[in-house]
């Protein structure tokens, strides 16, 4: 039943992007170089070099944007050398990714991702609902939009004033801060869902736009469900010169990133997108207690096999 409610929220996913004229594509999966940073990647040999395990498809679908795509999604893997072991951490996952050319801001990319799962959510409600009753004790019910919407900023004040101090240096939010703002969303507007919005630029990529009158702030959110992070979205930088920039400031090597950074030198149109983890979205849907029991062959750093 779990699988089969994973496939009926990939076919609605699918039937969304569809509808608006979306493109498939399927990126690869080895790369020369890192697609987020040197951090938690994977070494693979390759003839007489090394070859590393895609992070995510971001360079790959931005790229997409240039080449006049406009609108693309991809639903795989993703490979993470994260010595995590959390119920929600996997070295191997499947990622559901979207990028949008021709946005106004992150808003219009949070438009579109409460929209998709609200078509996905519905289309299980209704294919799956009772089934989910019966069998796992779970009631499903479609998400209202639009979902809540609230900035880092406010999400610290939120979960200060009811208690809570995040112990983490850089000001994100750990998994106890996300429980809590989400059963205060919860019990304000009823909502499981809730997008946190504008992180520092110390804690976001050099890819993700900056606010025009702030540049400390990114143009990006988290979308959380039910306590827990399921979803990275964000406006991309498009103009080359910041770009490079903002690599710089990050201690990136602009020669390192040549390949990514060749396709805006000749204009880019701007554009965002998200990434998305299925395993989570079904583990926090169907209230299961891990991504292990809505994987189907789970991997982490102590499991290779089967």
């Amino acid at each position: 039943l779990i699988f089969q409610v994973q496939t009926a929220l990939e076919q609605a996913m699918r039937e969304w992007w569809l509808e608006r004229d979306f493109i498939e594509i399927h990126t690869p999966k080895l790369m020369a170089s890192a697609s987020e940073s040197r951090a938690e990647l994977f070494e693979v040999p390759y003839f007489d070099t090394t070859a590393y395990l895609a992070q995510s498809p971001q360079f790959f679908k931005q790229m997409a944007q240039a080449a006049g795509f406009g609108k693309v999604f991809e639903i795989a893997p993703a490979f993470r050398a994260d010595p995590s072991f959390t119920a929600r951490h996997a070295t191997e996952f499947t990622s559901v990714d979207m990028e949008v050319s021709w946005i106004e801001s992150h808003h219009d990319v949070m438009d579109m991702h409460e929209s998709l799962l609200n078509q996905a959510i519905s289309h299980v409600v209704e294919k799956f609902g009772a089934e989910v009753t019966e069998v796992l004790g779970v009631e499903l019910s479609v998400p209202a939009l639009p979902f809540p919407r609230i900035s880092l900023s406010e999400a610290r004040d939120k979960v200060a004033a009811d208690g809570y101090t995040i112990p983490r240096e850089d000001g994100d939010l750990d998994p106890e801060a996300e429980r809590r703002l989400c059963a205060l969303i919860k019990a304000e507007t009823g909502s499981d869902f809730v997008f946190v919005t504008d992180y520092e630029s110390s804690i976001r990529p050099f890819y993700h736009a900056r606010h025009d009158q702030d540049p400390g702030l990114t143009k990006s959110y988290d979308l959380l469900f039910r306590g827990t992070e399921i979803a990275t979205g964000a406006q991309r930088e498009h103009r080359i010169e910041l770009l490079e920039a903002q690599a710089q400031e990050k201690g990136m090597s602009v020669e390192d990133l040549s390949s990514y950074l060749d396709f805006f030198r000749y204009g880019m149109p701007p554009h965002g997108g998200f990434g998305m983890g299925l395993a989570r979205l079904v583990m926090l849907l169907l209230g299961q207690s891990s991504i292990r029991e809505t994987t189907y062959l789970f991997r982490g750093p102590n499991r290779l096999s089967p």
